[in-house]
Order: structure tokens, then C-alpha cells, then sequence
């Protein structure tokens, strides 16, 4: 009778559950199609009746991409001419220029030529701007110039460009470009072995492993895995160069969807490197997605020591979707989260300030986890590093200095005007320092900042409104305070404007590798990492070991 009972209220159960989520599912359907009817008759009326003739392809464009935006920057649509444009590049290689290159203001400048590829070859530096590329004058070009810059192996494309206000030209020559992962290792003391992974492309697991290898034949008994400034890359490389540090059948991370096709668990699969070697990764906040995921497993799982500033925190999945007439949707499914159960996400797009930006998650609502051995660890968006360095953590002023060019287009300059023989270093003394400061006033730089922007608005809107004219001389007097506060900023941050006046320089003169060769012996988050895996009773009981 007992049983009967059960089955009964069993089945009872299940068919109210079945129930609810049908209606649910009729609801949501309902509110869909609705919605779906509004915007066709809309989308019609509009079409037949607006006073001018309509392109209606140009329209429900922007209609689409404006509705995307409101959920969050990665969920994109691509119409017939994006996709024929977009391509995603897995694999590393690529034929071009082998340059990394920039449209600001309506101008093509070249940001960084990689060394020994058609545009370092060429003779084009950091700075040139290009002018005119075959028959095509940039100046006319609305399109992506990029596009013009592409061709099969051995194409040959003649340009012009402009450098430090002298018209130049030459001819590149397209190749194969070979994007490394891995574009330097070495070691950075007679036991410290120190790997740059610079992304997470197809490659990155293997390069990877390779350089763990050479430097432990070289003698290397520490490891310090470098991913800051890494923007992440293909989620399976993650995980295999995870596994190189951890053994098979590992959970490295997970993805969560209200979709439940779209919920993954991602575990290690082959046989590991090395599972002991003394291990120290550096991330910043400049580390997303795949770095993220790295560096959040190794430390869930108690394999490595995390050491910088909290990472950008990108802990949303895409996936592209073909949709009809050959367009494409890319839409966020999923959510990761580390082998504690973090989620990675920093930002929450469902919730936005007034000026509908998505706010952060604040430090109060930040919720604990365990580590395999019992340390704690905390979400929050990103990966919180297990020792915290202030010089990893890049200032505001900083920021606007390399976010609008204004240290790159100062090296440009000081390129010129400092010849270095014998592959010597360059210095950035006081002086050159004073020059940059000099040379922001000169140029009327604008710092681009959230107070500058709301004064120009304010002012603007004064104007329009034609308010007393005294308002004029007070904004003038509030920008003259706006900017004795820059430059105390700027004053105050000194030494860490300096490094990256310093960095961009060396890159001018020995490429990136120079750069990462001096970060071996001059870096101060290199050094610290070293000076860690020196002291085994600090890294050990850091790992609760």
C-alpha cells in the first residue's frame, strides 16, 4: 500500500513539474513571439510610411547591433559583409604584414613591426603612418585599410607613408606570419626558468611545453610562468597547458548556462610534465579569459603561487551561431568558474549605473572559497593574486598616457632623435622626463578622463543653452585646476611612467625580445617571483605545504 503511495505521489510530482516548466516554456514563447510581431509591424510601417526612402538592410542593422549592446560587449551580430570580413585566427598563422597596426583619427599607424617579417623588412618603424598603399589614398579610404594589406605569399604592395613629417615609400613583400605563443624563455638566474605565454592560440600548450623542457635541461629547477597582458585565447589550450603542470583526469574548469547543453566540465587528459617543480604565474590586470582560467586553476589547486594584481576578469563564454542569409550571431552562453567554484566574471551586465555601464561587484559582496588544502580564496571577478604587488597594478594617469598614445607618440620622437649603436639600452633620464611633460602641453594632450569628459559635457550644454557667460571663465579656471592636478598625478607616478617610457623605448631599438631580456634582470615582479622560489619556507607555506 506503501508503495503504491509513492508511485502515486511520485508521478504526481513529475507531472507538475512537467507542468510548470511547460507553461513556463509557453510563456516565454508567447512573450517572444509578441514581441516578434510588434517589431515586424513596426519594422513594415515605418519602411512603407517614413517620409524619405529607408534602407531597410541599414536599418534593422543598427536595430540588432543596439539591441546586442544592451547585454553585453561580446555578444555580437555579423551581417553578410562581416562575415565575409571575419576571421578568426586559431592557428597563429596568418599571411600579412607582420605588424601590429592601429586606425586612430582616421590615420594607419604602424604600433610595433615584429622582427624579420615583410614590414621590419621593409624599413617600416613604430610611428610611420601609411599614407597610400597601392593606388589607394588612405585619405579617401573609408573601408578597413587593413583589407588592403592582405594577399597570398610573395604579393608585393607598394606603399607610402609618412614618418616624422618626411614622405616615404618602399615595397613589402606578404609571407607567412607565425605568431608565436611563446615569443620568449630563458632563464632568469642559474635555477629560475622564466616563460613568456603571450596568448592562447593553437600552439600555446605545445611552445609551451617546449620551453619547460629547454630550460630544465638548461638547469632550471623554478619556473615563473608570465601571462600578463594576456587576452586569452582557445579554452582547450588553457586546459592542456594546465596539464602540463597537473596530472591527468583534473577539473580545470567549468561552464555554467541556464542552457543545460551549454554546462561543461573541462578536465586534463594526457600525462603531465611536471607535477612538483616550484611554479610562480604572473597575471595583471590586463590577464583575461584563458589566462584567467589558468591561473585560477593552478591556484584552486594548490599547484602554483599567483603573484601581481587582480586579473581583468573575463569569465564569460561565447559561441558563434550561423543565422539565415549567411549571418552570425556570437552570443554569450556560459559562464566560467575555477575548480573551487569562483566565477570569474568582474562586471555584471544585468545591472548597470546611470550611465548604463555595468557595475562591478563590490568588495562586500565577495563571496569565499577553499583551495584543495583549506586556503581561502574569493570571487569577485578575476583572479586575486595570492601575494598582491602595488607596482603590477597600473595607475589611472598611466593608463590615459598609453590608452591615448601619448608615451608612444613621445618615443616616436625620442627614436629619432637618440641613434643608439653597439645594441646598447636606451635611458629615460629626469630630463627626458621633464620633455615628455613638456611635450603634453605642446601637443594640448588629452588625458580622456571620466571628470574631463563630464566638465566638456557640462560646458557644452551651457553653451547650447547660452547661460551666463561668466560660466565661460569659471570653465576655464576648472580646467586650469583639472590640469595642475594631471600633472601632479603625473609627477606623483614618476618612476612607474618612466618604466613604460622605458619599455616602449627598448621595443623601438631591440624589438619585443629586448624587451622581455630586460625584464629577466630589471623587472620588479620577475625579481620578487625569483626571490619567492628562492625562499622554499615562504613559497611552502604559502601552498600550505
Amino acid at each position: 500500500m506503501l508503495s503504491k503511495f509513492k508511485k502515486r505521489y511520485v508521478v504526481t510530482t513529475l507531472a507538475a513539474v512537467f507542468l510548470f516548466v511547460g507553461a513556463s516554456f509557453q510563456n516565454d514563447f508567447f512573450e517572444i513571439a509578441k514581441q516578434i510581431e510588434i517589431f515586424t509591424t513596426l519594422f513594415k510601417t515605418v519602411n512603407t510610411n517614413y517620409v524619405d526612402e529607408t534602407n531597410p538592410g541599414e536599418l534593422m542593422d543598427t536595430a540588432i547591433k543596439s539591441m546586442l549592446a544592451d547585454l553585453d560587449p561580446y555578444t555580437n551580430y555579423f551581417n553578410e559583409a562581416d562575415v565575409a570580413k571575419f576571421k578568426i585566427n586559431s592557428t597563429g598563422e596568418y599571411t600579412g604584414i607582420g605588424a601590429l597596426i592601429t586606425r586612430k583619427d582616421g590615420r594607419l599607424i604602424i604600433k610595433e613591426p615584429y622582427k624579420d617579417y615583410a614590414a621590419d623588412k621593409a624599413g617600416l618603424k613604430a610611428g610611420d603612418e601609411i599614407i597610400q598603399i597601392g593606388d589607394v589614398n588612405l585619405a579617401d579610404f573609408k573601408e578597413d585599410a587593413g583589407e588592403l594589406l592582405k594577399g597570398t605569399r610573395n604579393t608585393k604592395i607598394d606603399i607610402k607613408y609618412k614618418r616624422q613629417g618626411k614622405m616615404l615609400s618602399t615595397q613589402l613583400i606578404l609571407d607567412e606570419v607565425d605568431l608565436r605563443a611563446v615569443p620568449y624563455f630563458a632563464m632568469a638566474d642559474k635555477e629560475t626558468g622564466y616563460i613568456v605565454l603571450s596568448q592562447f592560440n593553437a600552439k600555446a600548450s605545445s611552445e609551451t611545453k617546449a620551453a619547460l623542457l629547454e630550460l630544465k635541461n638548461q638547469g632550471a629547477t623554478k619556473i615563473i610562468l608570465d601571462l600578463r597582458g594576456n587576452p586569452g585565447g582557445l579554452l582547450n589550450e588553457a586546459v592542456n597547458v594546465c596539464n602540463i603542470f597537473l596530472p591527468e583526469n583534473e577539473v580545470i574548469v567549468t561552464t555554467k548556462s541556464k542552457n543545460e547543453k551549454y554546462n561543461t566540465t573541462y578536465k586534463t587528459k594526457k600525462a603531465p610534465v611536471d607535477t612538483e617543480i616550484p611554479l610562480v604565474v604572473l597575471v595583471d590586470g590586463k590577464s583575461a579569459s584563458a589566462s584567467e582560467i589558468v591561473s585560477g586553476a593552478l591556484q584552486d589547486l594548490d599547484r602554483a603561487v599567483v603573484v601581481g594584481s587582480r586579473s581583468f576578469g573575463k569569465g564569460l563564454v561565447q559561441r558563434p551561431l550561423e543565422l539565415t542569409y549567411g549571418t552570425q550571431v556570437k552570443v554569450t552562453i556560459s559562464r566560467y568558474y575555477t575548480p573551487s567554484g569562483r566565477g570569474i566574471q568582474a562586471l555584471d551586465y544585468t545591472h548597470k549605473d546611470a550611465d548604463g555601464k555595468a557595475i562591478r561587484i563590490d568588495s562586500k559582496d565577495y563571496n569565499a572559497f577553499k583551495t584543495r588544502k583549506g586556503r581561502t580564496v574569493y570571487d569577485g571577478g578575476g583572479i586575486l593574486p595570492d601575494v598582491v604587488l602595488e607596482e603590477s597594478k597600473q595607475s589611472t594617469i598611466a593608463d590615459a598616457l598609453q590608452r591615448n598614445d601619448a608615451i608612444f607618440n613621445f618615443i616616436t620622437t625620442y627614436y629619432y632623435k637618440n641613434p643608439i649603436l653597439d645594441n646598447t639600452l636606451p635611458k629615460i633620464t629626469d630630463s627626458d622626463f621633464e620633455d615628455f611633460k613638456k611635450f603634453l602641453k605642446k601637443e594640448d594632450f588629452d588625458f580622456d578622463t571620466e571628470t574631463e569628459k563630464a566638465l566638456k559635457v557640462m560646458y557644452e550644454a551651457s553653451v547650447k543653452e547660452k547661460i551666463d557667460e561668466n560660466i565661460a571663465k569659471e570653465y576655464k579656471q576648472l580646467v586650469m585646476a583639472l590640469e595642475k592636478s594631471e600633472e601632479k598625478e603625473i609627477n606623483e607616478h614618476k618612476d612607474e611612467i618612466k618604466k613604460l617610457m622605458l619599455d616602449e623605448a627598448i621595443k623601438r631599438y631591440q624589438y619585443k625580445e629586448g624587451l622581455y631580456k630586460h625584464y629577466t634582470t630589471s623587472n620588479s615582479e620577475i625579481i620578487k617571483a625569483t626571490a619567492l622560489l628562492k625562499n622554499t619556507t615562504e613559497y611552502n607555506r604559502i601552498l600550505l605545504k
